[in-house]
């Protein structure tokens, strides 16, 4: 998830119709750095583990409780430290080694799996329980995203960042397919304490291969700076980039208005979708037919969302990006308003891939646009913003859903997020004529500073 390649890339033109399969190599370009492989191999291992808790989490709160509020609620507690702790691990990342800043943040998502699968296990587990775990795990990722981002730059360079940026988000949603696919058949035949003790064993990949890596990551910015002084630094520079302040209130509105629809997935898959996936759960000999159907749609919408991060790793440059932001936001938004009034779970299903594609590619290129424009002794703390944004807005979103569906419906709460989020993709299209020029001028400046022929760079003003 983090930022694109050099501007020689970014501007050449594509590929010939005839040349897929340079096309094909030309998108696993950042699996050519032996750092980036081990931490490629070790994170989608763990990424699986991470979605099997995710779904097994909320089936358990909704088994538990029956609410659409606290279902909200879990996603608020697990989310919002993101929004209140990112900045500090923003100067984290930017004042430290971010190989030694993501290990350690690793290590302690395990060990809080190990503790939730220990009282799941031991039928110990209360909703106070999984409220603090879920808090503590949003205060480790508050670190680990910011440090983990600014990091993909130290394993594959300026040149192959945006190829990593699009590797890392094929992965992740690589993951997302398998993930709850497993966590469905788990939760049914075993229960949801296996779901968290895998989790945990699966981050034992991951922490290896960061160990293994022979990365230089020195900090990027100096210790001696008061870190008060930093943090200032990453805002204002934020506040003052007008394509980067656009993407990211575009990212904030879609995380509190259409990104909701996630934790009210467990409401359609038991009691609005409630006709379907008997035929998979017999094939697995399942009767939790709700966990089933639960795993499916999760699933569907992972599929469509790593087609949309291999769309993007098989692109060699940012021109054109900001158009593929505003149209994948409107096509987001629809999505959700089909999806929120179809009544047949299969068609949910198939609804569910545009609305994954659509999403995961407005983030990605998001993520890459911000990502080629920022400096890297910055890096850290603008993508702290960017967490504050794609993550730390979403439990606010979450909370408002789960009230709004307890109210209102999950059906009718689904469909306002699709409507914000096409007025979301209206206002961001009116933007680009304003930003193009400033965003042009900021990606010329860091290919000069990386060394690059800043004339290559010219095309992108199309942006």
């Amino acid at each position: 998830m983090a930022d694109p390649g050099t501007p020689t890339q970014q501007t050449q033109a594509q590929p010939a119709a005839g040349s897929q399969g340079l096309r094909w190599q030309a998108a696993g370009r950042a699996l050519r750095h032996r750092n980036f492989r081990l931490f490629f191999g070790g994170q989608l291992i763990s990424l699986i583990g991470t979605w099997m808790q995710t779904v097994a989490q909320s089936w358990l709160v909704y088994k538990m409780t029956g609410s659409g509020l606290l279902l909200g609620s879990v996603g608020f507690a697990s989310q919002i430290p993101v929004f209140l702790v990112a900045p500090i691990g923003g100067i984290t990342a930017d004042r430290s080694n971010r190989q030694h800043v993501v290990i350690a943040t690793q290590t302690a998502s395990m060990i809080l799996a190990f503790i939730l699968a220990a009282l799941t296990l031991t039928h110990r587990i209360h909703v106070w329980h999984i409220f603090v775990l879920a808090a503590l795990l949003g205060v480790v990722n508050a670190f680990d995203i910011p440090g983990r981002q600014a990091f993909l730059v130290d394993m594959v360079g300026k040149e192959d960042l945006m190829n990593a940026i699009a590797l890392n988000s094929s992965m992740f949603n690589g993951a997302r397919v398998i993930g709850p696919a497993v966590a469905g058949v788990l939760v049914a035949r075993l229960g949801e304490g296996w779901c968290f003790f895998a989790n945990g064993v699966s981050y034992l990949a991951v922490i290896a291969g960061l160990f293994m890596m022979r990365v230089h990551a020195p900090a990027k910015a100096s210790a001696n700076t008061p870190a008060l002084e930093h943090l200032k630094e990453g805002f204002e520079f934020v506040q003052h980039t007008a394509p980067i302040r656009a993407l990211l209130m575009l990212l904030g509105l879609i995380s509190i208005t259409g990104m909701p629809y996630v934790v009210l997935m467990p409401i359609f898959a038991d009691r609005i979708l409630h006709r379907g996936g008997q035929e998979f759960a017999s094939l697995i000999g399942s009767h939790d037919l709700g966990a089933v159907r639960l795993g499916i749609l999760m699933g569907a919408a992972g599929v469509g969302a790593l087609l949309g991060a291999l769309t993007l790793a098989m692109r060699s440059g940012v021109k054109g990006l900001g158009r593929w932001v505003a149209i994948c936001c409107a096509g987001f938004g629809l999505s959700l308003m089909l999806f929120a009034f179809s009544k047949s779970f299969w068609l949910s299903v198939l609804l569910l891939l545009p609305a994954g594609y659509f999403i995961m590619l407005q983030m990605a290129s998001s993520n890459t646009l911000i990502q080629v424009m920022v400096p890297d002794a910055l890096r850290g703390r603008v993508m702290a913003v960017y967490s504050m944004m794609f993550m730390g807005m979403a439990p606010i979103g979450a909370l408002l859903g789960g009230a709004l569906s307890d109210h209102l419906g999950a059906p009718l709460t689904v469909a306002i997020g699709g409507v914000a989020s096409v007025a979301g993709a209206w206002w961001f299209a009116l933007q680009l004529p304003k930003i193009r020029f400033e965003a042009r001028q900021l990606i010329m400046a860091q290919a000069t500073a990386a060394g690059e022929p800043p004339q290559i760079t010219a095309p992108i003003a199309d942006d």
